[in-house]
């Protein structure tokens, strides 16, 4: 595991633990020699992440599309800076990139990038971890609303554990080292059984 995507907002918040804890495991990523793939982003959480990880010397894949690069919304000093034509592209190439994927918060965007990565996940289209870093407690209607789909028969048996969630940053890459891919029966092709 080399590069890891995360997807987060292009604002702040109102509380600033969300901006520290980006920044901290931002300087995490750097320590365990990460990569970051995000969205390319110069603003909120976005820059906040970027910015951290090139401070401590580490390398910033970002995806943007032009539409946003002409606004002058593009972070000016990454590793490297992928111009795609459409935000389905911009998905697609950070997945692409990506060896796991943590979510900080966001908005709909974010929540956008989260649903279409977990539904991968589920279908089998990557095997790739994913963990929520639930951030002052930011998720927890999220966890509630997994659970709600799950009990109400509207995910599989054990989809529910594609996400894992901590609210502890150090926590994080140790979860994304561990985790242990599994698919519903449905989705296993005859020859991975």
């Amino acid at each position: 595991m080399k590069n890891i995507c995360v997807f987060c907002g292009s604002t702040s918040g109102h509380h600033l633990e969300y901006r520290r804890v980006t920044e901290q495991f931002g300087q995490l990523l750097v320590q365990g020699g990460f990569d970051l793939v995000y969205g390319g982003g110069n603003t909120g959480l976005m820059g906040a992440i970027a910015n951290t990880v090139l401070e401590a010397g580490g390398k910033v894949h970002g995806v943007m599309p032009r539409a946003m690069v002409i606004r002058e919304i593009a972070h000016p000093n990454l590793t490297e800076q992928y111009i795609v034509e459409s935000m389905h592209e911009r998905k697609a190439l950070m997945s692409h990139l990506a060896d796991a994927f943590v979510i900080l918060p966001g908005g709909y965007g974010t929540m956008d990038e989260f649903f279409e990565i977990v539904t991968w996940g589920i279908l089998g289209i990557h095997r790739k971890p994913i963990v929520i870093l639930n951030i002052n407690g930011y998720y927890d209607p999220l966890i509630r609303m997994i659970q709600h789909m799950a009990e109400n028969g509207f995910l599989r048996q054990g989809d529910e554990n594609v996400v894992q969630f901590t609210d502890q940053v150090d926590q994080v890459i140790d979860l994304l080292q561990k985790y242990q891919p599994t698919l519903s029966p449905k989705w296993i092709k005859p020859e991975e059984t």
